[in-house]
């Protein structure tokens, strides 16, 4: 598979030339007060959704052989059965899933990119269906979907030359090479118009399926977000962010890659389109910063330029979240320099490449991954920066979610995981021999918002101040508050919820100036009881992971606060049966006794569960394959084989930090 990508590679490179809230963060919930929905509880619910899913009018997924649209995919959140490629020659699935829970929230984010692209080549009511390009579309989607991609958004930005005054803008966006913005693809037409156009029967219908399984009622069963994902990834050194607006009210094409191939030109496009309408906000969301080759947080603009403050501001402004974890590895910690390498659990779901060339080429094409681009190094980077700007870019509350290409927003157990497709292992033709997916791969994960209820506006605000934590699929329910007089007995009260809000701050808030010596931090979770389908373990242990910056440079460290990583749980890897104690729930409140008040600092929880197998070896296991004897091992089953790879797995949640800046 990855030879034959390589070969596209080589191929298409002989081919192709080529509107903000402002709500505080970690406000108090009022202390009273009335809503819509029937559960409106003034301390706030936590409502588990997925931020991060593609349908067929994503071209990597209408490639592989996604049929599924926006509207079947909130049925399949709603919890209805979804049939997913291959089909028969009826048109029948092959293969079935179904969540065992249903989500709270979601958010179909197709790729803005290639919307017309795909719909002129799949639609034979355009005229573009029998180009060229469209032609080798249908004939070798596997081909094209490198292609496409490269020519879409693996570009770099132009050099950028000046408009002349009386050259006229086609609609409202710059024509094909100014402003530094990348040529679609010849069949797209003069300016790239014509794709344009067609790029609003999908978006159209995004904005369609969004507003239908919206539950307006006072029941509030199920709240969906408009969005896309802007795909940007130069020379495939990943830049995504998945773009989530507020309300129904959008811009009329959402702003692309390929007009707007700078994060800051995004953001620049999206305040424009947004301030001719009343009503639009929105926020972006970064992803994979594991794959990024360097680029995610770079200190410096577009034009080579050191951050200023003003950047600085805009960039924590527009951005409050970032994707910590979804099937394409986690983007927490590398754990290969200072105080990191200590800490054993940087290891979970990591991928071993830090690009895109590695899952479509191979590993060693990519190179080996980049401490700067995980977010605990670039938590840190920030305070640095806010020393020296007095702004931070880097202030990132956590979300996960699944990143799933076949329409099945919230498909993250690990029992009979199908893949997600995408950059990853797709099915369009058949079900195929061995894992349905890449090894390094891995179900994904969800996104928590701490909410009065379950409505745009109420989980919008929840991003808006970071109070958001994610998850690697399952469903513990994980409180976080930081302050100056929290009581020490505060997880035997029965007011640990009151108190917290009271006395300090939520995950995603900052310190107020010091009222004591040490700050402490209360931190609470809840097992995920697990569902018939979806089980998990016990939880094993709490931690809390700090990171801070002094004169030397930064540094972080993790502390153990609740539970007992040495409790003995274990797996039995020939049946995948877990053993061993665990813990219902966790509490702990921790003084930080390193605490310097002349150090910016930042602090997050880590949950643990017991360990459980992975969804390779689930498959392994029920497939009867033994590694003792590897000439007998069939060679489509090898990587179940392979031992750069964990067979366990133990689930977690991260908070969104909260932080300290000496006044």
């Amino acid at each position: 598979m990855r030879l034959i990508r390589y070969m596209t590679v080589l191929l298409a490179g002989t081919l192709l030339l080529a509107c903000n809230s402002s709500t505080a963060p970690g406000g108090a919930p009022p202390p009273s007060g009335e809503g819509r929905c029937v559960g409106y509880n003034p301390l706030r619910n936590p409502y588990f959704g997925d931020l991060h899913v593609h349908t067929r009018y994503s071209l990597d997924a209408n490639t592989q052989g996604t049929i599924v649209g926006p509207h079947e995919a909130y049925r399949f959140a709603l919890g209805e059965r979804l049939g997913i490629q291959p089909y028969d020659e009826n048109g029948a699935p092959l293969r079935t899933t179904q969540l065992a829970r249903p989500l709270d929230f979601a958010a179909v984010t197709d790729h803005a990119e290639l919307f017309g692209e795909t719909e002129i080549c799949t639609n034979p009511d355009y005229l573009g269906y029998y180009a060229p390009e469209c032609v080798l579309y249908r004939s070798f989607p596997e081909q094209s979907f490198i292609i496409f991609n490269l020519a879409a958004v693996g570009l770099p930005e132009l050099p950028q030359f000046p408009v002349p005054p009386d050259v006229p803008l086609i609609s409202d966006l710059p024509i094909v090479g100014a402003n530094g913005s990348i040529p679609r693809l010849p069949y797209c037409g003069l300016g790239g118009q014509l794709c344009l156009d067609a790029a609003m029967t999908p978006w159209q219908d995004i904005q369609l399926a969004a507003a239908i399984y919206d539950d307006t009622s006072a029941d509030c069963r199920f709240t969906t977000f408009i969005g896309y994902e802007w795909t940007g990834a130069p020379m495939a050194n990943n830049l995504h962010r998945n773009v989530i607006f507020r309300s129904d009210v959008v811009p009329r094409i959402p702003p692309a890659y390929q007009e707007y191939p700078r994060p800051e030109l995004l953001w620049q496009a999206l305040d424009e389109q947004c301030a001719q309408v009343e009503g639009c906000d929105y926020l972006t969301i970064p992803h994979n910063s594991n794959l990024s080759g360097g680029l995610m947080f770079e200190p410096r603009d577009r034009f080579g330029n050191d951050y200023t403050r003003e950047f600085a501001q805009a960039r924590q402004a527009n951005e409050p979240l970032a994707e910590i974890y979804q099937h394409k590895g986690q983007s927490e910690c590398l754990g290969t320099i200072g105080a990191g390498a200590n800490d054993e659990l940087c290891g979970f779901e990591l991928l071993p490449y830090r690009n895109f060339i590695g899952s479509q080429v191979s590993p060693a094409a990519s190179g080996a991954p980049l401490e700067r681009d995980f977010l605990r190094n670039a938590l840190a980077q920030g305070l640095r920066l806010e020393r020296e700007l007095g702004a931070n870019p880097f202030k990132y509350g956590f979300v996960a979610s699944s990143d799933t290409h076949l329409g099945t927003p919230g498909l993250t157990a690990e029992v009979a995981y199908p893949g997600h497709g995408g950059a990853g292992g797709g099915a369009r033709d058949e079900v195929p021999p061995g894992l349905p997916d890449l090894i390094e791969n891995s179900p994904g994960g969800l996104a928590v918002l701490w909410a009065e209820e379950n409505t745009r506006e109420a989980l919008f605000d929840a991003m808006r101040r970071r109070e958001a934590y994610a998850t690697s699929g399952q469903r513990p329910v994980v409180r976080f508050f930081g302050g100056w007089e929290l009581p020490a007995d505060l997880c035997g009260r029965g007011d640990f919820v009151e108190t917290g809000y009271a006395l300090g701050v939520p995950m995603g808030g900052d310190l107020p100036p010091a009222t004591a010596a040490r700050p402490r931090f209360a931190v609470s979770a809840l097992r995920d009881p697990g569902a018939p389908g979806d089980p998990a373990e016990p939880l094993q242990r709490i931690q809390i992971v700090k990171g801070w910056v002094d004169d030397s440079g930064t540094h972080e460290r993790v502390y153990e606060v609740a539970g007992d990583p040495a409790n003995g749980a274990g797996v039995d890897l020939a049946t995948c049966q877990t053993h061993g104690p665990g813990f219902a729930s966790l509490c702990a409140v921790w003084e930080d006794p390193d605490f310097d008040p002349a150090q910016s600092a930042f602090w997050y929880a880590r949950v643990i569960d017991n360990p459980s197998c992975r969804w390779a070896t689930r498959q392994c296991v029920a497939a009867g394959i033994d590694c003792s004897d590897a000439e007998a091992v069939p060679e489509e089953w090898a990587d179940c084989c392979d031992a750069r790879y964990p067979k366990t797995v133990q689930e977690r949640a991260w908070t969104s930090p909260i932080w300290y800046a000496p006044r």
